[in-house]
């Protein structure tokens, strides 16, 4: 084992950089030596360091490169041109630097993070202004708001077909009653009348309907109990053709589903096919039908996969959104992050000089140099280990530092920051000046330890952020509110009632847009969203509604299509501010359930059919109801209809039988 050299004085250590040798090691000895040297200049370097830097302990160094002393708040710090350099081999050092030996936090730090005098980074205060960035002008393809006409009244079942258009709704209907045929002739036993396209509309009113009333369960909005005591209901649709409808609900081609079945595994396996048909329209609607402002959010919502959403900042309308499937790798190779944010921006759409505010699960250098590019700026919160972030320390801020303490660093045209709010905030943008004056009011301790609220400095980036990153959370509260979500074990699904959630919504914000061009006051959403359960429960009382409005089925390549809409005869006289709209109670006709063929069918088959024991008496031969059996509920009953040949119930407390017939059951 080799011995270990031991030096006292900084001529010891001198001397030994002229020798030839390969390596070097430092004792504690020559941290002793400057301490004295420290002493002997008058200071103390236990205690005499900067106040923005927080203390490292000493290490011994393991290599001689280019050596830089401290920088103290007494003593400057030396330029690179200053410092110590390495010797060559047999010679000796090009500059001595006497009083003072190097420390080893000089040695350990790179140029990289020296100050600003030498040419490198350093983190500034508010003392030193900063430059004003270039920004790019607005300039949208289209004006920003609502693309319809603006002074035409549009119903809100007319804004909901924006979304869900017919074409779209007649897709559903058929691609359901395909899966409904696959599972029967599969051999799963259940009784099924073809679906039509205001039997789906219906549908959609109570799945909206039962956001606005919730109950435990959904066979509670069809109980006999007192305490429930729902017509609304029974009057639209049989608890039994809902949950028929809910079981078979389809959006996509089964046999192209099983198509793309057998692809997996491979690269034209597609995860999202089973909501393609309605995913894609609702897309092209929601880009359509609105043109956004200048600001932007971009975050994401959890609906069992990840749903990317780019919203309008002022009013939460989503423009855009794509699901992450799930991938393990990036299609460019620069992370998820920034696919996700070029997935949602159609610049094509859109225009130039928009301004993006993200959290820092997108926030990157590289993708904000990017966007900017792209004539796109962005700001947002950014993790300190993300590439590209500022690794200098030198004037960083101290964890102890007081609120509304903040530094700066431009590197080229991107603007970092750090703010200390309750704790530290770290920012980057390419669209902001560092300080520009705002302040913001904050708890802050005074001297005597008592808190007290007090104006303290915000950077612009912060403040902007604060005010546009609302978005996203501005559009999940609107949904939150009156959530159509119910509980399936089909993933597809729940993606059918989240788009209905944001057709509503979107529907909404553009009456809002609408009344306010108007000078008329908007309907609440709790008021638009009952208006819009009445009209979609009227449509089944006439079942050629929904394709009356044909012209205001958007094509949505034409924006101006849309102005089309509220011409339709059936639906344009339900005006959102005419109380007559409104006047469609739950009470509606019992005639506007969505029986395939109300009246006479229904009355013939009544007419034909009778109940029957199935034994001698009512003890022997007892089967189980189908009607029950398809509601979930296992009942055994005497009684079978004659010519339907299924076994009824026939009891005061539950009449299957009649309700068997009156439902067109008795088709099958």
């Amino acid at each position: 084992m080799a011995s270990r050299k031991v030096f006292v004085g900084v001529e010891a250590v001198l001397a030994e950089l002229d020798r030839d040798s390969d390596t070097e090691t430092c004792s504690n000895a020559s941290f002793d030596s400057v301490r004295q040297a420290a002493y002997e200049a008058g200071e103390d370097p236990d205690f005499d360091l900067d106040s923005g830097d927080e203390w490292q302990p000493d290490l011994p160094c393991t290599s001689s490169k280019e050596v830089v002393p401290p920088h103290t708040s007494k003593t400057p710090t030396l330029s690179v041109g200053d410092s110590v350099r390495q010797p060559r081999r047999g010679g000796t050092p090009s500059m001595q630097t006497r009083g003072r030996a190097p420390s080893v936090r000089g040695m350990k730090r790179s140029a990289s993070v020296m100050s600003e005098d030498g040419g490198t980074e350093r983190w500034n205060d508010c003392s030193l202004e900063d430059e004003v960035p270039a920004l790019p002008n607005f300039l949208p393809k289209r004006n920003p708001g609502a693309q319809l006409v603006m002074d035409r009244i549009y119903s809100p079942l007319q804004l909901f077909q924006l979304f869900f258009s017919s074409s779209v709704v007649e897709t559903i209907v058929n691609n359901t009653n395909s899966f409904a045929q696959k599972r029967s002739e599969a051999g799963k036993r259940f009784l099924w009348l073809p679906l039509v396209a205001h039997e789906l509309y219906s549908y959609m009113a109570l799945v909206i309907y039962m956001g606005l009333l919730g109950a435990k369960n959904i066979v509670d909005y069809w109980s006999g109990q007192e305490i429930y005591s729902l017509p609304f209901p029974k009057s639209v649709m049989s608890r039994s053709r809902f949950q028929a409808i809910s079981w078979n609900l389809h959006l996509c081609d089964p046999e192209d589903d099983r198509e793309n079945s057998r692809k997996k595994g491979t690269e034209a396996y597609d995860r999202l096919f089973k909501i393609k048909p309605l995913y894609n329209d609702i897309v092209l609607a929601c880009k359509t039908y609105f043109h956004p402002d200048r600001q932007l959010a971009v975050d994401e919502r959890m609906w069992g996969y990840k749903l990317y959403v780019l919203a309008d900042s002022a009013c939460g309308y989503t423009w855009n959104f794509f699901v992450y499937e799930g991938k393990s790798s990036s299609a460019t190779g620069k992370g998820l992050s920034y696919d996700s944010v070029m997935q949602l921006l159609d610049l094509s759409l859109l225009g130039k000089g928009y301004q993006l505010f993200m959290d820092n699960f997108y926030t990157s250098p590289c993708l904000f140099l990017d966007l900017l590019s792209k004539k796109t700026l962005a700001c947002g919160t950014i993790r300190t280990n993300r590439r590209g972030f500022p690794k200098t320390k030198v004037n960083d801020i101290s964890r102890r530092a007081q609120r509304g303490t903040f530094r700066w660093l431009r590197d080229g045209k991107l603007l970092f920051v750090k703010w200390m709010d309750t704790r530290e905030v770290t920012m980057c943008s390419t669209m902001h000046k560092a300080y520009e004056g705002d302040e913001v009011l904050r708890r802050v301790k005074n001297p005597e330890g008592v808190w007290e609220r007090h104006r303290v400095p915000i950077p612009a980036a912060v403040k902007d952020y604060n005010k546009h990153m609302g978005g996203v959370d501005l559009s999940d509260a609107l949904i939150g509110y009156y959530n159509v979500l119910h509980k399936t074990t089909k993933w597809y699904k729940t993606f059918f009632f989240h788009f209905v959630d944001i057709a509503v919504v979107n529907g909404f914000i553009l009456h809002q847009h609408l009344c306010k061009s108007q000078n008329k006051s908007p309907l609440t959403q709790k008021e638009f969203r009952e208006r819009l359960v009445s009209e979609l429960a009227g449509q089944s009382s006439t079942p050629d509604a929904p394709e009356a409005p044909a012209s205001s089925s958007r094509a949505p390549e034409a924006p101006a299509s849309s102005s089309r809409a509220p011409e339709a005869p059936a639906s344009s006289s339900r005006a959102p501010e005419a109380p007559a709209s409104s006047s469609r109670a739950p009470e509606a006709p019992v005639s506007s359930s969505c029986a395939p063929e109300p009246s006479t069918s229904a009355t013939t088959a009544v007419e034909q059919c009778f109940p029957e024991y199935f034994g001698s008496d009512a003890a022997s031969g007892r089967r189980a109801c189908a009607l029950c059996k398809l509601s979930g509920l296992k009942v055994k009953t005497p009684m079978y209809c004659v010519k339907c040949n299924v076994a009824l119930c026939l009891v005061p407390s539950r009449n299957c039988f009649r309700k068997w017939h009156t439902d067109g059951h008795s088709k099958l």
